[in-house]
């Protein structure tokens, strides 16, 4: 089976309404494969599918749907179901210290993604992937972090660099 569009996700509603009552087949990934456009994938049932999706397509996200078996409403539904990253949340105790922080790992081209307190982090935090230096950094400084692992809702991306 060629995949060639994503029909929904499982965490919102009409993706919920379209997997209803069917049993969900995972295709368990690693958030760096979530950026690849085409690439062969094997379920959790060991059945390959090929994933062959248009540039216009935005990155796979966990909860995907990718097919919907054709046996009426109680079939497989094949859905992406995303590993925990190793990252790094900085809760920084001000602006200043945030920016300081955001501006040095900056010059690093490390991407980062910021919440806010309605996130499921419940404060302002920067979220970073683990990197050791970046871990001695924040302690050197002082910044309070913690290192976890999180499904992403979106993956890091290599950051590209040119001057």
């Amino acid at each position: 089976m060629i995949i060639t569009e994503i029909l929904g996700n499982t965490h919102e509603a009409d993706g919920a309404a379209l997997v209803e009552g069917r049993h969900l087949e995972k295709v368990v990934l690693p958030s760096a494969d979530l950026v690849k456009r085409i690439q062969r994938l094997t379920t959790d049932h060991n059945n390959e599918v090929g994933l062959r999706l248009p540039a216009s397509s935005p990155d796979l996200k966990d909860g995907d749907i990718l097919a919907l078996e054709d046996s009426g409403e109680h079939g497989n539904a094949i859905v992406v179901s995303v590993l925990p990253t190793d990252v790094l949340v900085i809760a920084a105790s001000s602006i200043v210290e945030m920016a300081f922080v955001a501006h040095s790992l900056g010059n690093r081209h490390l991407q980062a993604q910021f919440f806010d307190t309605d996130s499921e982090y419940q404060a302002a935090v920067m979220v970073v992937q683990y990197d050791h230096t970046v871990e001695d950094f924040l302690k050197h400084h002082k910044v309070a972090y913690s290192r976890q692992e999180r499904v992403m809702p979106v993956p890091f991306r290599h950051a590209e660099h040119t001057h």
